[in-house]
């Protein structure tokens, strides 16, 4: 593996505000690392420093000589044109001449998905212009790409298409990812930047899985060496207790080395306490079992119908998933349950007096100028939460903020400190049901896992639109698929709802094989026998990949990179070869029933 770049001792204040010290990290070809730790700890800070577009405080960045590095920020805006004219700007420089520039052009964009007929960049989704982001990076050919949380504004289609692209076209990345899912599927190493590490940061070859494993052996020994140097602390400190004449002058270096000991456990310590965000939705508890009944609902936007014939009954417990594509009606659905909008036909019927709390961190968009303590107060220096009034400087530790901080612009906190403001709001609102449209957008893996928990404990019904694949899996109760408007789809599990997206592929191609063969057949005999064949090659070829991919799955085989690279390859190999069969069979197949 050769070096591609190699950070050493990389400090970085912003302000008078210190976000990591003295990190040093190397990163090789083939490594996909995923770059993980709490919010404000300088993650996208770190990316902008290796990309060049910040400076740290104090350290050394080095890179291979003639290094390409290629950058895909959290969100993009573009100027008011065509995609295919942002990508040309970005090629003109390239000495190549204009027509191949066109054609790279046209070929990233129809690798995005894009058809080429979209008018102006300016105007793309969110989801859009985050391919086009990572078109722009990847049509200059980069040796290292990084991605500052790739699946952000990503349906999960999305984010399923985002795999299997960055598998088969970037060979070497750093992504800053809070999916959990994304990382155990996309990276081979994981890199936690955190303080509760000797040197700042902790890093484990392997899956996400496996470092959970190593990283909780890790945290477990360091509480063990604190409980030692505990130990050995008691007997020094006793010993530095007694009366001067009991201690000898040849006993100066044994003073320095208690000192140092005492110093050490302190570290340790301060290491071991590890915070967490204190997340607790207020429930009104009411014993009410049919909080709210939807009876053949059915809507349409500029004459498009997004779902029709809906019914569903949300009651104590119960935590329903939307699933769906962009622009499927998921969040039409959420304000219809808010009673911001009116069903075309159907009813929905809300118990008495029924308290619900819809959060849509899209629309809670603060001033960036407001300080900490504005944001979280607004009100004066208390709260009322449960009944109680709480004191500034106690509510905003609960959100993991110091009160040192409290007079701080938002425009100096991360994302994620931001969306803990949000998540502050929404509790202290007593509900019945809860309606959460991408809640986790930005948040820490500590805190998403902390805010999974504290919505399996609340007691009311919970209505949540996520891209966060662990999070459907661990709280929901049901998902409602939509996108199709002639079925709504309930599955008990996101496994479940993935198998059912293949299904229809799968039936269509049953359909195809079983479809009786005309009299005349119109190919060669080469080809008469390719196609005869070509059903048993694709079977053959779709369960190969599946015994693949059941081997990524076993924890040994985890434990060694340079196989699991190896793996990884074989597996990306063997789908393109599967995709080039399909399109050959399509095309054999369209000549052979050409002829009826």
């Amino acid at each position: 593996m050769t070096l591609l770049l190699n950070c050493q001792s990389l400090t970085k204040f912003f302000g008078s505000r210190l976000l990591f010290q003295d990190l040093s990290l190397s990163v090789f070809t083939g490594e996909r690392v995923g770059l993980i730790g709490p919010n404000g700890s300088g993650k996208s800070t770190l990316l902008k420093i290796l990309a060049g577009f910040e400076k740290a405080t104090s350290g050394i960045v080095s890179a291979k000589r003639g290094l390409q590095v290629g950058y895909v920020p959290q969100s993009c805006e573009f100027p008011d044109q065509t995609p295919k004219s942002v990508l040309l700007d970005q090629l003109k420089d390239d000495p190549r001449p204009d027509y191949e520039k066109e054609l790279l052009a046209e070929t990233w964009l129809s690798k995005l998905g894009f058809k080429g007929t979209e008018p102006s960049a300016h105007l793309l989704s969110g989801g859009w212009k985050k391919r086009l982001s990572i078109a722009l990076a990847l049509i200059l050919s980069p040796d290292l790409l990084l991605l500052d949380e790739p699946t952000n504004h990503l349906d999960l289609e999305g984010i399923l298409w985002l795999e299997k692209f960055l598998s088969r076209e970037a060979p070497s990345y750093i992504l800053v990812s809070h999916d959990r899912y994304f990382l155990q599927n996309m990276v081979n190493r994981i890199v936690e930047i955190n303080r509760v590490y000797p040197h700042g940061l902790f890093s484990i070859e392997g899956t996400y899985s496996h470092f959970l494993e190593k990283k909780e052996e890790f945290l477990k020994g360091q509480i063990e060496q604190e409980r030692s140097l505990a130990s050995k602390a008691r007997r020094e400190v006793d010993w530095l207790g007694r009366s001067a004449p009991a201690r000898t002058s040849k006993s100066k270096s044994r003073i320095e080395d208690a000192h140092e000991l005492l110093q050490e456990l302190s570290q340790v310590h301060g290491r071991n306490v590890q915070k967490k965000s204190d997340i607790d939705f207020a429930a009104t508890h009411r014993e009410t079992q049919k909080l709210l009944t939807a009876k053949n609902l059915s809507k349409d936007i500029a004459g498009r119908v997004l779902f029709r014939h809906l019914d569903f009954v949300l009651s104590p417990g119960k935590r329903m998933g939307l699933m769906g594509p962009n622009g499927s009606g998921k969040t039409t659905l959420l304000k219809m349950i808010a009673g911001e909008i009116s069903p075309d036909q159907g009813t929905l019927k809300q118990a008495d007096g029924l308290k619900i709390v819809y959060f849509d961190q899209h629309r809670v968009q603060l001033p960036g100028h407001i300080s900490l303590r504005q944001a979280l107060s607004p009100q004066g220096d208390y709260v009322t939460f449960h009944g109680q009034k709480i004191h500034i400087n106690g509510w905003c530790k609960r959100f993991l903020f110091s009160p040192d901080i409290l007079e701080m612009p938002l425009e100096k906190l991360s994302g994620g400190e931001r969306a803990r403001i949000s998540i502050a709001h929404l509790m202290l609102q007593p509900a019945d049901v809860l309606l959460l449209d991408e809640p986790t957008n930005d948040l820490d893996i500590p805190t998403l896992e902390t805010l999974e928990e504290s919505l399996v404990d609340f007691p009311g019904a919970v209505v949540l639109i996520t891209h966060d694949r662990c999070m459907l899996d661990r709280i929901c109760t049901t998902l409602l698929a939509l996108g199709d408007p002639d079925k709504n789809d309930f599955f008990e599990d996101y496994s479940q709802w993935e198998a059912s997206l293949k299904s229809p592929a799968q039936e269509e191609k049953k359909e195809k094989k079983a479809e009786p063969r005309p009299a005349k057949i119109k190919l060669s005999y080469t080809e008469k026998k390719e196609y005869d064949q070509m059903e048993e090659k694709i079977s053959k070829l779709e369960e190969k990949i599946k015994q693949l991919n059941l081997q990524l799955e076993d924890p040994a085989f985890a434990q060694n990179p340079e196989q699991l690279q190896l793996l990884c390859t074989e597996i990306g190999l063997s789908e393109n070869r599967l995709e080039q069969l399909y399109l050959r069979w399509e095309e054999l197949d369209k000549k052979h029933r050409g002829t009826l």
